[in-house]
């Protein structure tokens, strides 16, 4: 892992192709921008290996009783 520390306005550029911006700093949080190519998927890693990344599976039928 490459460890860098960056100011406010500063940038990082991954390959030649992907472009990383800090946007601001407030406190513990840092606003991140992103620029890449349309064929590179740029996601949040909770996102990624979270529910939403899984194939979709269809819940089993189930039958209802109407009173």
């Amino acid at each position: 892992m490459l460890v860098l520390t960056r100011k406010d306005g500063e940038a990082v550029l991954i390959d030649g192709v992907i472009r990383v911006k800090v946007l601001s700093v407030q406190g513990s949080r840092v606003k991140l921008g992103f620029v890449a190519p349309p064929d590179i998927a740029i996601q949040r890693e909770e996102i990624a290996s979270g529910p939403a990344s899984r194939p979709f599976q269809p819940l089993p039928a189930c039958s209802l009783s109407m009173y």
